[in-house]
């Protein structure tokens, strides 16, 4: 095997997908990714430069729990959901719901989120 081939299977690159291929390959809008992200149901993994979300592969895994949660709930529920299951993944006990954990959970574009003020 060359060196090229063994630095690939021990390290392989990384794939960082921007909102548009995210929608593309969903079928969901940019909106709608957006409106997710805000929400915290997905959770970009970096930001370029430029100033681009970049979410990594699993973010399609959670795209197709958050479709099948939605045909018996509502995204409040959802994202409740997602909340527990994230809650019990971490060994925190659900009823836990202190300011200093969203504080740390929240990514840039919830931080943007809440500091905007409504246009008016």
């Amino acid at each position: 095997m060359s060196g090229i081939a063994e630095r690939l299977k021990a390290n392989p690159p990384r794939k960082g997908y921007r909102v548009g291929e995210i929608a593309r390959f969903s079928g969901l809008s940019r909106q709608t990714v957006h409106n997710y992200t805000i929400m915290g149901l997905i959770r970009e993994q970096e930001w370029t430069e430029g100033g681009h979300r970049l979410y990594d592969e699993s973010v399609f895994a959670q795209l197709a729990l958050i479709d099948e949660l939605k045909s018996t709930r509502t995204l409040r529920e959802v994202q409740a959901e997602l909340s527990r299951q994230e809650q019990a993944v971490a060994g925190e006990s659900p009823a836990f719901q202190g300011p200093a954990r969203s504080q740390s959970r929240e990514g840039p574009a919830q931080a943007l989120a809440r500091d905007v003020e409504p246009v008016r």
